[in-house]
């Protein structure tokens, strides 16, 4: 029942966030990634709901939890960051300065 709430959340969340073709692409570690679209968490401030493009591959709707320094993919599956992950990208060009 979580996994389902989570799942219906991260679906919903996605019509909620950047207009139609307002990505952000940035070089990062030899990559290009573009945020195609995000969404903060308003409950978990830490929390992303991201869409993201790497070298022009559409990735799947994932939770990047800042915190832990995981993301959570559509079945539940947690996914720790590895180094230069692209949800290392997502926290660092939101973090506050």
């Amino acid at each position: 029942m979580k996994y389902f709430a989570l799942m219906l959340l991260l679906i919903l969340s996605n019509f909620y966030i950047l207009p139609a073709n307002a990505a952000v692409c940035r070089n990062y570690d030899g990559h290009q990634i573009c945020i195609l679209s995000i969404n903060r968490s308003a409950k978990n401030y830490w929390e992303y709901r991201a869409i993201l493009s790497v070298d022009g591959e559409k990735r799947p709707l994932e939770v990047y939890n800042c915190r832990q320094k995981v993301r959570i993919q559509l079945d539940g599956t947690v996914v720790p960051f590895e180094n230069q992950d692209p949800g290392q990208f997502i926290c660092s060009f939101f973090k506050k300065s």
